[in-house]
């Protein structure tokens, strides 16, 4: 049995649960016990969310359990950040994410964004209703390698395309990989648009995103 397996299977099991209480005592415990920061995130808390993720795709759970875990996942990492820090453990890398201007929902962009981290990729979360010109600022600010627009209504789905167009114009397109998601958005759409990839959960959001930093 390979070293810290035990605790690193019990902080896998607190997280798909959603024990957010618990799982920083056991994350402490692992620390203690000599397990390195980037083994934790990587064997325990990552291989949770992964686990998680593969079950929200099969449908064997659903949005409100990924939300408990992925508030455990958070509750864990803050407790492991300064370990990591320490150990020099840097993310894989940044994405932004966001709701385009005009829709005020953000529990699917919240859910991509929390698959995400469990990735061990930085988000910047620019928040709902976000301005077309704010998103260009920030992707030109150079350090993401992904921007994640969400739209969750038919009327705001032409916005992606505005920002698609808008990062041409900026002369910054080639700067980030732009993935699309939200109920009315497909495929076709995507590929209409000039995005970079859609997908149709968080799940798989994650993994294409993850994909893109290989």
């Amino acid at each position: 049995m390979p070293e810290h397996s035990e605790i690193f299977n019990e902080i896998s099991e607190l997280l798909q649960k959603g024990k957010a209480r618990d799982i920083v005592g056991s994350v402490q415990k692992a620390l203690d016990a000599g397990a390195q920061p980037a083994d934790i995130l990587q064997n325990a808390l990552m291989e949770g969310m992964n686990i998680i993720g593969g079950k929200f795709k099969r449908n064997e759970v659903f949005v409100p359990e990924v939300l408990i875990a992925a508030r455990a996942m958070n509750k864990a990492a803050e407790t492991l950040k300064p370990a990591l820090a320490k150990a020099g453990v840097q993310p894989v890398g940044k994405a932004i994410i966001c709701t385009v201007k005009g829709d005020q929902h953000d529990i699917g962009k919240n859910l991509v964004k929390m698959m995400i981290e469990g990735k061990g990729i930085e988000v910047e979360d620019l928040g709902v209703d976000c301005d077309t010109l704010h998103v260009i600022e920030k992707v030109k600010e150079g350090n993401a390698k992904v921007l994640c627009l969400s739209a969750l209504l038919t009327t705001t789905m032409s916005v992606q395309k505005e920002v698609i167009d808008a990062l041409k114009e900026a002369g910054v397109r080639d700067k980030v990989k732009v993935m699309v998601g939200g109920a009315p958005v497909t495929q076709g759409f995507a590929d209409e648009i000039g995005a970079d990839a859609y997908t149709p959960d968080a799940a798989t959001a994650a993994e294409v995103c993850r994909g893109f930093y290989a």
